[in-house]
C-alpha cells in the first residue's frame, strides 16, 4: 500500500517524486546559514514544483 501512496504523491510533483528528508533539511540549513543573511520575508517552497501546479489531492 505504501508504494501506491508514494506513487500517487509523486504524481503531484513536476519532478516526479517526493522530497527526501535531506533535501528539506538542506533548505532549512541554508536559511539558517550566513549565506542567507540577506534573505528576509521570503517564502521558499521546498515542494518539487507542486505549488506551481496548484494540485490539490483532496479535490479528486
Amino acid at each position: 500500500m505504501a508504494g501506491k501512496v508514494e506513487r500517487q504523491l509523486a504524481e503531484l510533483h513536476p519532478i516526479g517524486r517526493v522530497a527526501t528528508t535531506g533535501e528539506v533539511a538542506a533548505a532549512v540549513a541554508y536559511l539558517l546559514s550566513a549565506d542567507a543573511s540577506f534573505v528576509t520575508g521570503a517564502v521558499l517552497p521546498v515542494d518539487g514544483g507542486r505549488s506551481v501546479l496548484a494540485l490539490d489531492p483532496e479535490a479528486r
